[in-house]
């Protein structure tokens, strides 16, 4: 048997043990030192002086050694301690006093206060899990259709993939050696323009037939200086502090890890003046961000053990050579490795198909011509489908775990069919229109100043040749 059948072996035996259940993480581990044992075996040398255990001390310490990977546990820090702060529940009551006089106006706070939480966190079940708790029951209670109510929470819950600060995008960053700020900076309009067509369906849901989403009679009373003063003090200082991680990032400021430190440092100043801080919630906040950081960590160090011995036995060449062989056009293998990762998204965490699955074909990508920021973008978004899709959407699945008994799983699949459709319709315009994503990064990062030069110099290389090359 050759090296590149056995490289596809440990591929197909990978997934076959990962949908049996066990840790991902170790499961890379295990598979790639076992056929690295095979891989690197040379006669007379013992098993324990084996060249992939070198490889495993070297891609544990190159994982902790990546500067990029330094703003995830900050940022995990900024989103646990707020929502330990219960910083949310004032957050999503001012955003119905605010916006009451809006049709749909609990299911549009409710979209915004998902966005917000989930660019504060990136951790779709604690996002999906906590606005169930805060805002189905008032939803529901106000008359609102368990459809509708279930899929804006579902919906709203996944847009932290996509909108930075997002923790997937760090991840892929350092996983396709590309720079974060530019993700970023890519991420932005897709990222709003699907927030936006989402607020955009659900008013014209509750225009349509007011009956889906009536206007909540208990929110009345307010007056406009109560509604002002409200808004100020639940809205403002939360947004703030999101734009201004955000802003820091995007003008150059700060760097991704300092934003997040500042973010962390925000979110513990927020909790401290909502007189929501203690000793408890600080502590919970802080295993909460140990768990999640260790767990990326050891997908790091797994995935980059086993596709160290996946390449070395031919397995990327292999996967090479027969997408080449397909004669695919750029569209074409867009398409096919987009389908592949909405369908890992069903049973797979975004974590595991950016660490594991998307190194398989991010070094096809210069072949076709494919800039890798438009490239992670789209999986992004992608993966938004994933999560809503049944049978197997993950944030119907985290939804139904804390819905009233009277919501059926069926119908939280019902309700996040139409934002899937939105999603599919951002997809489709993100490929039409690159520039969404490729606009920003370009006018903020890409623009240089043409150098002056004096042809009569001959001592002067032309310095703005190397721009035509």
């Amino acid at each position: 048997m050759s090296d590149p059948i056995i490289a596809v072996l440990m591929l197909g035996l990978f997934i076959f043990v990962i949908f049996l259940g066990f840790p991902i993480a170790f499961t890379l581990m295990a598979m790639g030192i076992g056929f690295g044992l095979y891989a690197y075996w040379e006669p007379g040398v013992a098993i324990l002086e084996n060249k992939i255990f070198y490889l495993f001390v070297q891609n544990t310490f190159s994982v902790m050694n990546n500067d990029v990977l330094i703003s995830i546990p900050l940022f995990l820090f900024m989103g646990y301690i707020i929502e330990r702060a219960n910083i949310l529940d004032r957050l999503f009551l001012s955003l119905q006093v605010g916006l009451r006089f809006l049709p749909g106006s609990m299911a549009v706070a409710t979209l915004i206060t998902c966005a917000l939480f989930a660019t504060a966190t990136g951790i779709v079940g604690a996002v999906v899990t906590l606005m169930a708790l805060i805002a189905l029951p008032p939803m529901l209670k106000a008359g609102y259709d368990q459809k509708l109510s279930t899929g804006v929470i579902a919906a709203g819950g996944t847009l932290g993939i996509l909108i930075p600060p997002s923790i997937l995008l760090i991840v892929y960053a350092a996983t396709a050696s590309v720079s974060v700020v530019k993700l970023y900076a890519g991420a932005l309009i897709p990222g709003f323009l699907l927030a936006g067509l989402y607020l955009v369906y659900v008013v014209i849901r509750a225009v349509m037939n007011p009956s889906l989403a009536p206007k909540p009679k208990d929110l009345q009373d307010y007056s406009v200086i109560a509604t002002i003063l409200l808004v100020l003090k639940a809205f403002v200082p939360l947004a703030a502090l999101i734009l201004s991680v955000l802003g820091s990032i995007l003008l150059g400021m700060a760097t991704p890890s300092e934003a997040a430190a500042m973010g962390a440092l925000g979110g513990v100043i927020l909790a401290i003046v909502y007189k929501a801080f203690s000793w408890q919630r600080l502590r919970e906040s802080v295993y909460l961000t140990a768990r999640t950081s260790a767990m990326v960590c050891f997908l790091f160090v797994g995935s980059a053990t086993f596709a160290s011995v996946f390449g070395y036995l031919g397995g990327e060449t292999l996967v090479k050579d027969l997408i080449m062989s397909m004669n695919l056009s750029p569209l074409q293998f867009l398409i096919i490795t987009q389908v592949i990762i909405f369908i890992l998204g069903w049973p797979l965490e975004w974590s595991e198909i950016i660490v594991i699955f998307v190194p398989i074909f991010l070094p096809l990508l210069p072949l076709f011509n494919i800039d890798p920021i438009l490239f992670g973008i789209l999986i992004a978004i992608n993966l938004q489908t994933a999560f809503l899709t049944p049978p197997m959407a993950m944030s119907a699945i985290y939804l139904k775990g804390v819905a009233p008994k009277e919501v059926t799983l069926a119908t939280v699949f019902s309700g996040c069919m139409p934002f899937v459709y939105i999603v599919l319709v951002t997809l489709v315009l993100t490929y039409v229109f690159p520039s969404l994503v490729t606009y920003l990064p370009d006018v903020l990062f890409n623009q240089s100043e043409e150098i002056p030069y004096d042809p009569s110099d001959e001592s002067v290389v032309d310095p703005n040749v190397f721009k035509k090359l």
